[in-house]
Parts: C-alpha cells; sequence; structure tokens
C-alpha cells in the first residue's frame, strides 16, 4: 500500500507558481478610485509652502518607519527615528545614534531614492543586513546579508507553546535561491516605463509583496524588506507617471500605517492569498484578485488619511500667518505653538484638558494675572476661543475644524 501524497496547502506548491493571476474588471473601480485619492494627495501636498512639505514629509516617514517595524511587534526610539530620518531627506547633518533605527531608514530610504537601480540578491541581502546591524534579532542570533539556510521548516506561527497555529509554511531553504531567481527576473521584466502600456503600478506593488513574503527568503525582517519592496515598486510606478516627481513622496501615501492600523485585516488577506483553496486539484488556482482588491483599497484609504494630514499642515501654516499679522508676545506665540502642535482630535491628538491660565502661567513662567491678559488678548484677535465659564473655562487654539478632547470634570 503506497502512501498518499500530501494535499498541496500553499500557493507556492500549487504547479502553476509562481504565475498569480487577478481579475482586472474586478479592480477597475477601486483602482479608479485610488488613482483619484493619490492624485488629491498630491495636488494637495503640491499647493503648501516648501517648508510645510518638508514637515509632513518628514513627520509622515517618521510614522511609516513606526509603523512597518510596530506591525512586527517591534517598538523604535522615537527621537533617533526623527534624527535619522531628517538626515536622510537633507534637513539635518547627523543620523540618529540607533544603528538598528538607522538600518531601517537606510533600506526604506534606498528603495525610494535608488528605485531606479536594478533589484538583485545582493542589494537585497545588504538591506537585510541593515536592520540587524549586531546580527542579532532581540538576542537571538540570525543569518544577516544572507539567505536562509536551516533545515527546519519557515513557519508563521502563533499561540502559547504546546498550541502553537501554523498559519503558513514557505518553501524549504533549499529552493529559497531558485525562487528569488524568478521573483527579481520578474519585478525587472515587468518594470514600468514611462508611455508603455504595462501592469497597473499599485497591482504591481500587491504582487511583489505577495510573492516576497510567500518566499520569506530570510531568517528574519522579511515583513519590513516585503514592505520596502511595495514601496519600491510604487516609487517606480509614480516616476513612469510623472518623471519630475520626487519618489521620496511614496512615504507620504501612509501604506505601512494603514496596514498597522488594520492589522489583523492584512494578515488575514495574505494569509488568504497565501492558501490554495478547494479541495479538488482541479477547483485550486493561483487568482489573488482578493489580496490585490484589499492593497488597492487600501492604499486609497491611506491616500486618504494622509490628505488629512496635509490639511493640518496648511490649516497650521494659514494660522501661523495670521497670528504673524497680530503683535503677539513672545510668551503667546509659545503657546500658541504649543497649541498647534497638539494638533486636534481628529489627528488623533489635541491639547488634554484644554488650555487654563494656571496652564499658560505654567507654561510661560509669568504670573496668573499677566497669564489672564495675554489669554484675554488672544481671544479679542480671535486666535484662540473659549469654552465653559468660571473655574471650567478652556482656551483652544481657534483653527475651523478643530475639535479638541472633552473636559473632564
Amino acid at each position: 500500500m503506497t502512501a498518499q501524497t500530501p494535499r498541496p496547502r500553499y500557493i507556492w506548491q500549487h504547479p502553476a507558481w509562481p504565475q498569480l493571476t487577478f481579475d482586472s474588471t474586478a479592480l477597475a473601480s477601486a483602482l479608479d478610485q485610488a488613482r483619484l485619492e493619490q492624485g488629491r494627495l498630491l495636488g494637495l501636498l503640491g499647493a503648501i509652502g516648501l517648508d510645510e512639505a518638508n514637515a509632513v514629509q518628514r513627520e509622515l516617514w517618521v510614522q511609516e518607519a513606526l509603523a512597518t517595524a510596530a506591525i512586527e511587534g517591534e517598538q523604535l526610539n522615537l527621537e533617533s527615528l526623527r534624527s535619522s530620518v531628517a538626515h536622510r531627506l537633507s534637513l539635518a547633518d547627523a543620523p540618529g545614534a540607533d544603528r538598528s533605527v538607522e538600518g531601517l531608514v537606510q533600506v526604506m530610504g534606498d528603495a525610494l531614492a535608488n528605485h531606479h537601480a536594478a533589484l538583485d540578491l545582493d542589494r537585497l541581502c545588504r538591506w537585510q543586513s541593515a536592520l540587524f546591524p549586531g546580527g542579532t534579532s532581540g538576542i537571538t542570533r540570525i543569518a544577516v546579508g544572507r539567505l536562509r539556510e536551516h533545515l527546519d521548516a519557515m513557519q508563521i506561527v502563533s499561540g502559547a507553546l504546546g498550541r502553537e497555529v501554523v498559519h503558513y509554511e514557505a518553501p524549504a531553504s533549499v529552493q529559497v535561491a531558485s525562487e528569488m531567481d524568478r521573483l527579481l527576473a520578474w519585478f525587472e521584466h515587468t518594470r514600468p516605463a514611462a508611455g508603455a502600456a504595462a501592469m497597473n503600478g499599485i497591482v504591481r506593488a500587491a504582487l511583489v509583496h505577495l510573492w516576497f513574503e510567500s518566499i520569506h527568503p530570510f531568517e528574519d525582517g522579511n515583513g519590513r524588506l516585503g514592505r520596502a519592496l511595495a514601496d519600491m515598486a510604487l516609487a517606480q510606478d509614480m516616476h513612469a507617471r510623472d518623471t519630475q516627481a520626487n519618489p521620496a513622496l511614496v512615504q507620504v501615501y501612509g501604506m505601512a500605517h494603514q496596514m498597522l492600523k488594520t492589522r489583523a485585516g492584512y494578515y488575514d488577506a495574505l494569509n488568504r492569498a497565501q492558501r490554495l483553496r478547494g479541495i479538488a486539484p482541479e477547483a485550486r488556482t493561483l487568482d489573488v484578485t482578493a489580496w490585490v482588491l484589499w492593497f488597492v483599497e487600501s492604499f486609497g484609504q491611506a491616500c486618504i488619511a494622509s490628505q488629512a494630514v496635509v490639511r493640518d499642515a496648511t490649516n497650521k501654516a494659514q494660522f501661523r500667518q495670521r497670528a504673524a499679522q497680530c503683535q503677539t508676545n513672545e510668551r503667546q506665540r509659545k503657546v500658541l505653538e504649543r497649541l498647534l502642535e497638539a494638533g486636534h482630535v481628529g489627528s488623533g491628538g489635541g491639547f488634554l484638558g484644554g488650555m487654563t491660565t494656571d496652564k499658560y502661567a505654567k507654561i510661560t513662567g509669568t504670573s496668573k494675572a499677566t497669564a489672564t491678559r495675554d489669554l484675554a488678548d488672544l481671544l479679542i484677535r480671535g486666535l484662540l476661543r473659549v469654552e465653559g465659564v468660571g473655574k471650567a473655562t478652556r482656551y483652544a487654539v481657534n483653527v475651523p475644524g478643530w475639535e479638541q478632547p472633552p473636559i473632564k470634570g
């Protein structure tokens, strides 16, 4: 009696792998909407001043780096990250001191700034090495700067010890080199060119991310590298559509941040795409339309979220211009800037509890009487608005549409 061959479970076990397919008609509406939101975002960014654009780009890049690490459960040092991003954008002289943070920023920057350069295995290995400058992931030693070589199965697992759930198993290490050769050849062959009838760039970004994650070629860092590859594909798409566009603006799209916000949905969509469906062999296909649709819709949502960030930057710039026309003193300018930087509820911020006379006096180091006069003056000038009366009096920066956190008490 011969043993039965195990039923294929994952897409790389399909006879037609890696010929991923998708239904263009089913994607058409979502792609049109994604392009519309992309255009709106870039239009908003192009309409604000250079200083504001640089500030938006820097902050969104920081948020992207935080998000792509957080998806893997890693928390980065914010101060070091901001320094590294500012250095990468030529807004600061020196990078941050944290080597792992700087390594991630370098990977993200190289994927965008050098999107035109050929993507080969050596480059990917250098990216992975940059993520783990000490040769460890946590306290565990891992292979850095080379493909995984271990004989154990590469599995994506969750759950307590002894009750683990295997979500996905990647190809054996011995297959990885040849798998990567095919992926890199495809990525180069499908590179978009200006005016050429090529694959939609957002779809291509979705496919390269899925394909790379399905191979899972390194011992660690695959998620961050896979998202960098998607960003690189988007940068190539942006350049093909507008040769004057700055590829670094890809970080403004906020795709990693959107993935983090919907992390469960992200992992679920990816896991579903990596598994073969259907019992009968003839029913199992490499159709990944559902994954691509998830990616495209997430891209559109990411652009909408980033539009709000750009609008906030525009509101801040307009407020600062209005405030500059008023003869405010140094104390007032300091408090107004503190309130502006705190943001509002819609942006996930807001000055907690509102500004009070006591808080104003403490922030500026002045007397309560002076604080009262300063706040009354700002109120008359229309730079602040007031809520409540008596001891419940609170002041908020007067930016149209900005909602502040509710007053507790």
